[in-house]
């Protein structure tokens, strides 16, 4: 079995076009992840991005990422 959660980020070139937008947003999504890691049920999760961002701060996208986060069933 998990001993812990596990996390997989998929950004389509699609959806953010530039290289250093899609691996800023992976980036904002494994620091959220890492920093609430502990208090996560044993899953694997996967994030994908579904729309394309815009302008949205990363504070914008790392709050939206840790309400998901916190959704999960424990």
């Amino acid at each position: 079995g998990l001993g812990s959660a596990r996390l997989g980020v998929v950004v389509a070139k699609k959806l953010a076009a530039r290289a250093v937008d899609r691996n800023q947003l992976k980036g904002v999504t494994r620091e959220a992840f890492r920093m609430m890691r502990v208090t996560l049920p044993a899953y694997d999760l996967v994030v994908r991005l579904s729309s394309s961002l815009g302008a949205l701060e990363k504070s914008a996208v790392r709050a939206e990422i840790e309400g998901l986060l916190r959704r999960l069933p424990q």
